[in-house]
């Protein structure tokens, strides 16, 4: 069917309205100018890099993430060898280290054990001195003892030692108007040495012993016993770097002394002796390391008449100390 005359067909032409439309100049902009540039991830809230800035902003408006600007920096303290507590276990090892009076803070005794004299006296000690006595089941001593240990029913539990700082305990010294007087361990692993170390350090006068933080023996409930009680009032400290440590008391006026079988310069009549003093002590096997040689004043050898003959850690210790005192009463 056509349409009648020349009118078109109703709804095939818009109809337009004059004037200009509302808004259609702005749009008409945004367009020219294009997208905006994409906001940091750390600034779109819903971005987890967004929450995680936000998160931080509320921490450190918090009362406990304010740091206070008062209190000046402080260098930070050397750590223990070990965060765990040592167990002692064996009737004979525990009642010697309660002879010896090393720190303990829990005493673990089986339930139905034997008794005999020995833990008679571990439990008269442990209660005088007023360590916690626990009774506990075997399968609960095995576990605390460890696999490998043979515990005879007894376990002492040793906290991990509480080390000084090896320049806080110099200038401790040098405060009371002291000559220093220290022996630092250089690639010593046995206890024992360490125990006797401090042992002789105690009798000779010296105020301190300083071990380094790796490869080296720490103080354990057998240097503890080694040292038949000097380990409760001769402090040890731990340096991070023994090196750095060497030169920081060089810094201090004090004197280093290596202790070497081939050194150049013999123990009797040291002309150091008076000065203060830190003697360095090596390994047996590998004597003193390259670095600590280097910055060590003197290396000192002790004359021993068997040229195939030498003096453990321990002992080369003890008498190089022991001249020294000589040397220093004297004067």
């Amino acid at each position: 069917m056509k349409n009648s005359g020349n009118k078109p067909r109703a709804g095939a032409v818009r109809k337009s309205r004059k004037g200009p439309q509302v808004g259609s100049g702005g749009q008409g902009r945004q367009a020219l100018e294009g997208r905006k540039p994409t906001p940091k991830a750390e600034d779109r809230p819903y971005h987890p890099a967004g929450k995680r800035k936000a998160a931080k902003e509320r921490y450190e408006a918090s009362v406990g993430g304010r740091k206070k600007a008062a209190e000046p920096a402080r260098a930070p303290r050397p750590k223990s060898k070990t965060d765990e507590s040592e167990m002692v276990t064996g009737r004979n090892s525990v009642l010697e280290a309660l002879r010896a009076r090393i720190p303990a803070t829990t005493l673990y005794i089986a339930a139905r054990i034997e008794f005999d004299d020995r833990v008679k006296e571990i439990l008269h000690i442990a209660t005088g001195r007023g360590i916690p006595v626990l009774e506990v089941m075997r399968p609960e001593l095995d576990r605390l003892s460890g696999p490998d240990s043979v515990h005879q029913g007894v376990a002492l539990k040793v906290p991990p030692y509480e080390y000084a700082h090896p320049l806080e305990l110099l200038d401790k010294v040098i405060s009371r108007g002291q000559v220093p007087l220290f022996v630092a361990l250089d690639g010593i692993t046995d206890p024992r040495n360490l125990g006797a170390i401090i042992r002789s350090v105690a009798a000779f006068g010296g105020q301190g012993v300083i071990v380094p933080s790796r490869r080296s023996v720490g103080m354990t409930a057998s240097a503890w016993k080694t040292s038949a009680g000097a380990a409760a009032r001769t402090p040890v400290a731990m340096a991070a770097n023994l090196t750095q440590t060497v030169k920081a008391f060089k810094d201090r006026g004090v004197f280093v002394l290596g202790l070497d079988g081939g050194g150049d310069v013999s123990l009797p009549n040291l002309a150091l002796a008076t000065e203060p003093v830190l003697v360095v002590v090596g390994s047996e096997g590998k004597g003193l390391s390259r670095l600590v040689t280097e910055n060590c004043d003197a290396v000192v050898s002790i004359p021993i008449s068997a040229s195939t003959e030498s003096l453990n850690a321990g002992i080369a210790a003890s008498v190089t100390l022991y001249e020294i005192a000589k040397l220093r009463a004297a004067k």
